[in-house]
């Protein structure tokens, strides 16, 4: 019975891994809108920002020397901090000045983070479980962030009633890792992995919802925006 529990755990842990790879990879179609543009508009930073440092946390986590055989934690984790890296450095190459700068010191202040952190809990806990206890309460901090760090975009989709800046696939598979996780979580109970991805299951289905309720009025706004761009100024753009 502790076999198969063991094969299904790793079974739904590559599950999580292939969905949290698309949840990472779900924002190409954004970033290469910004790169189009030369310009991240009303993008925001903060979910990058967060998952990038989110992601440096749960690699902490699952090595061996703080949450022995988590192997499948570090893969995926490893993986979307390089992407973190790559949607971040955009953003500081197509902000503005001075949004770069905050974006640039939040960083730092990220890696200086993670780096204390790791040379603290290494050097001066002497246990697997207390290195497990302490890395695990801030990743629940930390994924909690990440999971509501979208939370001002969908209070811009309630005031805009638009979903233009809310992109679809990153809510999608926002849920989608949120369940498979807490699916994972569940199989051999770690309450540093279910708490935060439970949380994270409901607000990304309220995003899908959000969505789904404003998609048709972001539909009839990006008509009128064209319809006024084919008319001209003040609608005598036609005119010979």
């Amino acid at each position: 019975m502790v076999f198969n529990k063991e094969i299904a755990r790793f079974a739904v842990g590559v599950i999580g891994n292939i969905i949290a790879l698309i949840l990472f990879l779900s924002p190409l179609p954004t970033f290469y809108r910004i790169w189009k543009k030369k310009s991240v508009e009303q993008f925001s930073p903060f979910p990058y920002l967060a998952t990038f440092v989110n992601c440096g946390l749960w690699v902490l986590y699952g090595i061996p020397l703080v949450h022995p055989h988590s192997i499948l934690v570090v893969t995926i984790n490893g993986t979307g901090f390089g992407i973190e890296v790559v949607y971040l450095m955009l953003f500081l190459l197509y902000s503005e000045k001075k949004k770069r700068i905050k974006i640039f010191l939040i960083i730092i202040s990220e890696i200086i983070f993670l780096v204390s952190l790791a040379i603290f809990v290494l050097t001066l806990v002497q246990t697997h479980k207390k290195r497990s206890t302490i890395v695990g309460s801030i990743c629940i901090v930390g994924n909690i962030l990440m999971y509501a760090s979208p939370l001002a975009i969908m209070k811009l989709v309630i005031t805009s009633k638009s979903v233009e800046f809310m992109p679809f696939f990153l809510s999608l598979f926002s849920f989608l890792n949120g369940v498979s996780w807490t699916a994972y979580a569940l199989i051999r109970l770690d309450a540093f992995i279910l708490v935060p991805n439970s949380m994270g299951t409901a607000l990304g289905l309220a995003q899908l919802l959000l969505y789904g309720i404003y998609y048709k009025s972001t539909k009839r706004q990006n008509a009128e925006r064209q319809a006024q761009i084919e008319m001209g100024p003040k609608g005598v753009g036609l005119v010979g």
